[in-house]
């Protein structure tokens, strides 16, 4: 079975960093492109940064400069490093993954969905 597994959030202050982290168990992530995306209360989901089979990455440009996301294969695991963290990134974190490695930040390119991570900046 397929599964993605988000962890790393958590309730940080304006200008910290967090370290989130997405497992993947059921098949090979090195041949899969994965994203990280966010909801907040009242809003679509949105990508943040995604990462092709190559290791190249893609940011939205509200995180640029902020977000890194990195992979460790041997791990089968993805990360989103985040620093510089400001109120209006507090949201629901996820993690997901396709075959189809076109519009890497549109949550309608993928189709595998971890349960996601609670991310909280206070002011």
């Amino acid at each position: 079975q397929v599964q993605l597994a988000e962890s790393g959030g958590g309730s940080v202050q304006s200008g910290g960093s967090l370290r989130l982290s997405c497992a993947v168990s059921g098949y090979t992530s090195s041949s899969v492109c994965m994203g990280w995306f966010r909801q907040a209360p009242g809003k679509e989901r949105e990508g943040v940064a995604a990462i092709d089979f190559n290791g190249r990455p893609s940011y939205a440009d509200s995180v640029k400069g902020r977000f890194t996301i990195s992979q460790d294969n041997a791990k089968n695991t993805r990360y989103l490093e985040m620093n510089s963290l400001k109120p209006e990134d507090t949201a629901m974190y996820y993690c997901a993954a396709t075959y189809r490695c076109l519009q890497l930040l549109s949550r309608y390119e993928y189709h595998l969905w971890g349960q996601g991570t609670q991310v909280t900046v206070s002011s």
